[in-house]
């Protein structure tokens, strides 16, 4: 071998040593470090368990409120059709004044109402079902709708196979969208996009001021001051606080001034509701700012926290009942799910107490047990 290959030789072999000692010191680094291992391993778990079982179109168990005024045998088979249906979950109602009820209170998306004469009428061929839906979500109100129709023409094809039928025209049906009667799509989206920019403002920007603190080393030099926790916790929670009431105020001017989405509630009740959703967004980043030093790790932890859940397990586009009843638990700790449900609410159907209560509720316990973690988190690195 010459000495010019031997040279050459040599500086590969340097290299690759170069090489393998950069790939041993990575590799202990990702080892020591648990966030790296997270961020690697386990969010693509978490994104894949959400893509795959949260995204859904499909509407099923839908509740409905069945209205029977006319208990012929007739009447009770095409009930019993909507019963057996298994796009449908059917709660069977004595009056109309109790189905609307059911309806206010979300129990049920839907009413089918059977008048009193549809045995009589059903002979003559003037028959007509009655079919309500709750148009808060102008897409699945559609495809109720459809649910509804297909289940009649299933109903009406059956008994004319088998003779029974002595209608001489189609049974008619009468659909009504309540709460969106214009059926359009933005007036169930602009509610929703609020949420999401409501979760941008408050969770994602206050996710890095700590940690943006830590990695520049400014955060030790409040060690030597007299400035205790809360004080900084406050400091930092005002400004992104009235930032996220402004935000507030901009998107509530554009959905009624740009999309003429319809307010029937109370401004001050949004502005009440929209603030402890916003308390709850800021505590999650602080609280997550507050425990990692690392911008970036904050940052995708949040992205998978607040963003995602925000987008997918609250109800803005996806049906939660259409979930894996495992996938419907996670939705329950999601605050963005009790914000979509209040916005919808006070958008659409105006100040329904029995909603509105409960769920403001719980976003103010979420966001009294986030300041308490996050003050505890900040007293114990500032310790």
């Amino acid at each position: 071998m010459s000495p010019t290959d031997t040279h050459g030789h040599n500086r590969l072999r340097d290299k690759l040593r170069r090489i393998r000692a950069l790939v041993r010191k990575e590799s202990r680094q990702v080892v020591r470090d648990p966030s790296s291992v997270a961020i690697g391993l386990i969010l693509p778990m978490i994104l894949i368990l959400l893509f795959g079982y949260g995204l859904s179109l499909d509407v099923k168990d839908v509740p409905i409120a069945i209205v029977l005024e006319d208990a012929s045998p007739t009447s009770m088979e095409l009930a019993a059709g909507f019963r057996l249906s298994r796009y449908f979950h059917v709660l069977f109602t004595p009056s109309m004044e109790q189905a609307q009820r059911l309806m206010h209170a979300r129990t049920v998306d839907g009413i089918v109402r059977i008048r009193s004469n549809f045995g009589r009428r059903l002979g003559v061929g003037d028959a007509a079902v009655q079919i309500l839906v709750r148009g808060d979500d102008a897409n699945q109100a559609r495809i109720v709708q459809t649910y509804g129709e297909a289940a009649v023409g299933q109903w009406t094809a059956h008994r004319s196979v088998e003779g029974k039928s002595a209608v001489s025209g189609p049974v008619g049906i009468e659909n009504r969208l309540w709460f969106n009667e214009a059926n359009e799509s933005r007036a169930f989206l602009v509610p929703g996009l609020i949420v999401i920019v409501m979760t941008l403002i408050g969770a994602m920007l206050t996710s890095l001021v700590v940690a943006r603190e830590w990695e520049r080393g400014t955060f030790e030099a409040l060690f030597v001051t007299p400035v205790q926790p809360d004080e900084i916790l406050l400091g930092k929670t005002i400004p992104y606080f009235v930032l996220g009431m402004i935000g507030l105020a901009l998107c509530l001017l554009s959905a009624k001034f740009l999309f003429h989405v319809p307010f029937r509630g109370s401004v001050l009740l949004l502005a009440g509701v929209s603030a402890l959703y916003l308390l709850v967004a800021l505590g999650i980043g602080l609280f997550i700012s507050s425990t990692m030093k690392s911008q970036f790790v904050a940052s995708q932890i949040t992205m998978l926290a607040t963003f995602l859940p925000a987008m997918m397990l609250s109800g803005f586009i996806f049906d939660l009942r259409s979930m894996p009843a495992l996938v419907r638990l996670v939705t329950y700790v999601t605050p963005a799910r009790y914000y979509v449900t209040l916005l919808q609410t006070l958008f659409l159907a105006g100040d329904i107490w029995g909603l509105v209560v409960p769920n403001a509720v719980v976003l103010a316990g979420m966001a009294t047990v986030l300041a308490l973690l996050t003050r505890r988190a900040t007293r114990k690195r500032l310790a």
